[in-house]
């Protein structure tokens, strides 16, 4: 089995991260951790960090006895085509993702990947309140 888990270096995602850790050791799964961006100027600022939260991750959960992998992403897609597509890829059972309270006009203007996964998810979805 393979559990595929959004990661973002909030609140909402590691609360994400905590439940798919749950859910991989329960299962006996691999756990693959993704953090996606698209990429540009707004990336380069926060790279740094990410990538440093990123190999904080894996070292912590490396001694778990999991098996894990960890992808930075930055193909120019959505959050939601990365997680869908690495689900694909990895024939995952299980996808989980954080959720974050939005405003209606706000789902309207820049669209919800979380909206997007539950719909379109090759697999079952998790979805994880911060």
């Amino acid at each position: 089995m393979t559990i595929v888990v959004g990661f973002v270096p909030t609140k909402e995602g590691r609360a994400a991260l905590a439940r798919a850790v749950e859910e991989a050791k329960a299962r006996r799964s691999r756990l693959v951790v993704i953090n996606s961006n698209r990429g540009g100027r707004d990336f380069d600022e926060d790279t740094q960090a990410t990538e440093a939260e990123l190999h904080r991750v894996a070292a912590e959960l490396s001694g778990d006895g999991l098996s894990l992998e960890v992808r930075q992403l930055v193909r120019g897609n959505e959050p939601a085509e990365d997680l869908i597509a690495v689900a694909n890829e990895t024939g995952a059972d299980l996808i989980v993702i954080g959720l974050r309270r939005r405003t209606p006009v706000g789902k309207l203007i820049l669209g919800s990947n979380a909206q997007r996964v539950l719909l379109d998810a090759p697999c079952a979805v998790l979805a994880v309140k911060g």
